[in-house]
């Protein structure tokens, strides 16, 4: 190193001006970074930088009833078949039930669509439910007591749709007194005229149902509604509605009332899947060339594409 002589002066090199624009440049790049980890360590801590539970809980449930009453016009554009769905929340004590997730997503009513559904169509022998609940009426009433053969006749009526006892106790009580007697519980009515077969309208069967499913209105004995219940989950005819939930979610169970008259095939039913979940389905469907119990196979088509739709698993997947 060359050391000056005294009185000599030093001559410093002045760094050029690209030296402190360098300098400038990267002091921005350390100050940006910085405070770009301090933001996003501080929006990562912040409830709001969260992904809101609720808001998409209902984006979702928003589609599934979008995609729902899309299906539903569909496969009843042709006016050869009616459809109502009641989303009726967990089973109690079910699994369903303990999930927070799955009351959240499901709750009762949640779900609700109906597609014709004030139509009235031929009842077939989905009015035997009008009559199961007027036969529990006159009970409580003290004007009719079950004896052996009247009991069997009963049960026959709903494990296989065979019609001595509705035929014989409508003569007996008079189709106008049942008839008031449905309109006074908010169903259907006139069903029962001398000029016609039963009719009635899907949306009539979803709320006498809902009744059979929450005890209330003529179903208040828990005794006699239990028993109507096993006798439904008994029935003969599961080519419809069981079948097809069944074909969307092995294990589901349902309990029904199948109708079928001429063209008309018709199925009303309580359905629980395996965790617990349950829902009411109507489908009444004629034309198509139907006869017997041809048409059964279209109701559990609709059905197990209804259920699919409402109860596919990738929709509570991820929340909390």
């Amino acid at each position: 190193m060359h050391t000056p002589k005294h009185g000599q002066s030093i001559n410093f090199r002045r760094p050029k001006p690209r030296f402190y624009v360098a300098i400038a440049l990267i002091f921005g790049i350390v100050f940006f970074v910085h405070h770009a980890i301090i933001a996003h360590q501080s929006e990562s801590n912040h409830p709001s930088a969260q992904p809101d539970t609720a808001q998409v809980i209902q984006t979702r449930q928003n589609k599934v009833q979008k995609e729902l009453n899309a299906y539903l016009k569909k496969v009843t554009a042709d006016g050869t078949a009616t459809v109502s769905f009641y989303d009726l929340g967990a089973k109690s004590g079910s699994t369903a039930a303990k999930s927070k997730v799955l009351n959240k997503f499901y709750k009762r009513g949640e779900f609700a669509a109906s597609s014709r559904g004030h139509t009235a169509e031929i009842a077939a022998s989905t009015y035997k439910l009008y009559i199961a609940a007027y036969t529990f009426h006159m009970i409580h009433e003290n004007a009719f007591t079950f004896n052996d053969t009247s009991k069997s006749s009963f049960e026959q009526m709903i494990v296989d749709s065979l019609n001595d006892f509705a035929d014989d106790h409508l003569e007996t009580w008079g189709m106008s007194n049942v008839d008031a007697y449905l309109k006074k519980q908010g169903w259907y009515s006139p069903v029962f005229l001398e000029s016609r077969p039963a009719q009635t309208t899907a949306l009539s069967l979803t709320s006498a149902l809902k009744d059979l499913h929450d005890g209330s209105g003529p179903y208040q004995n828990k005794s006699e509604r239990k028993w109507l219940l096993s006798l439904m989950g008994k029935q003969i005819y599961r080519k419809g509605i069981p079948t097809g939930a069944k074909e969307a979610k092995a294990g589901t169970t349902v309990t029904d009332k199948v109708g079928f008259y001429d063209d008309e095939n018709n199925d009303a039913g309580i359905v629980t899947l395996p965790n617990g979940e349950q829902y009411i389905l109507v489908v009444m469907t004629h034309g198509h060339e139907q006869t017997g119990l041809s048409g059964f196979p279209r109701i559990a088509k609709i059905a197990k594409h209804v259920q699919q739709i409402v109860y596919s698993d990738s929709l509570t997947k991820g929340l909390k």
